[in-house]
């Protein structure tokens, strides 16, 4: 294995790492099971668009101040949703 692959899959995996704490802390702070957060987030495709997305910015955040950014975008987007 290469060091440039052996590196992508280092970053890869720490992304998706990411995005499973930010799923479980954003569940936790709304009180619902992580495959309910999971799923909400995946019908305003979140999960892509914020959270992989936004990898960069977000991971050097807190993930406390993650969680609270995802619910809040969550409700968000679900309310856009709502009106399209």
């Amino acid at each position: 294995m290469s060091n440039q692959t052996l590196f992508q899959d280092t970053s890869l995996y720490n992304e998706v790492h990411f995005v499973v704490m930010a799923i479980e802390a954003a569940a936790k702070k709304m009180g619902i099971s992580s495959m309910e957060m999971y799923n909400r987030l995946k019908q305003v495709d979140m999960i892509e668009r914020l959270l992989f997305g936004c990898y960069e910015p977000l991971h050097s955040q807190s993930l406390k101040h993650v969680a609270e950014d995802v619910v809040e975008a969550l409700s968000n987007w679900e309310k856009m949703k709502d009106k399209q």
